[in-house]
């Protein structure tokens, strides 16, 4: 079937079957557009971290490099070096206080525990879309199945002869529908398994570094 036959069966079809094709084909290029978007995003969140991490543990002057994350606009302050931002931050403002490391510790962690939650929330964004279309585009791909081949039978009853060509257009609606369902959801649905994966392995390594910092500011002087 090449492209002016789809394009001809897109403009033969009924209403209901245009709008459920126009719907699958804007919601797959939104998935396309994400799942580019969230992969740039976490290849460029690994690159940071690890380059980040590699300049804390050579750093010689840990307040130098504090100054300089603070002299960031807040915005700019991500993933490990917002965990480092928070507690050192939080470490700087405990320091003068006469509390045990016990308790400097649990501020520390709290703290700790904020900016991986806003981190957590950043890699999650689109998230719930790709779930969502993989999740109900095949149904909305099946409404358009079930339109097409009671379009068909339409065809068959009010033809004189039962012929191909009276169930034909039809039944290429049905199947285009159904094509388009599985086409918008099954790249949603392996996408949204793959960035989870992402977010939990960049959420564990957030923790790692986090459990960290908390053992060297919470006994620091």
């Amino acid at each position: 079937m090449n492209e002016l036959s789809l394009l001809e069966l897109f403009a033969q079809a009924t209403l209901i079957v245009k709008i459920v094709v126009v719907i699958l084909i804007i919601a797959s290029i939104i998935t396309w557009l994400i799942i580019v978007e969230r992969y740039l995003h976490f290849q460029e969140a690994e690159n940071f971290n690890n380059e980040f991490e590699t300049l804390f543990w050579n750093t010689k002057d840990v307040d130098k490099l504090f100054k300089s994350t603070s002299s960031k606009d807040q915005s700019e302050i991500v993933g490990i070096e917002r965990v480092f931002y928070y507690s050192y931050k939080e470490n700087l403002k405990l320091k003068d206080l006469k509390i045990d490391a016990q308790t400097k510790s649990e501020n520390i962690s709290r703290s700790i525990r904020i900016a991986i939650s806003k981190e957590e929330g950043i890699h999650t964004k689109h998230l719930q879309y790709l779930a969502n279309v993989g999740s109900v585009s095949p149904y909305i791909g099946l409404f358009g199945t079930v339109i097409g081949i009671v379009n068909a039978f339409q065809g068959l009853s009010d033809a004189t002869q039962a012929t191909i060509n009276a169930v034909a257009p039809g039944i290429s609606e049905a199947l285009i529908a159904t094509a388009l369902g599985l086409f918008a959801a099954i790249p949603a649905v392996l996408a949204f398994n793959k960035f989870t994966v992402s977010t939990e392995a960049q959420i564990k390594s957030l923790s790692v570094f986090g459990e960290e910092l908390v053992s060297i500011f919470s006994y620091s002087k």
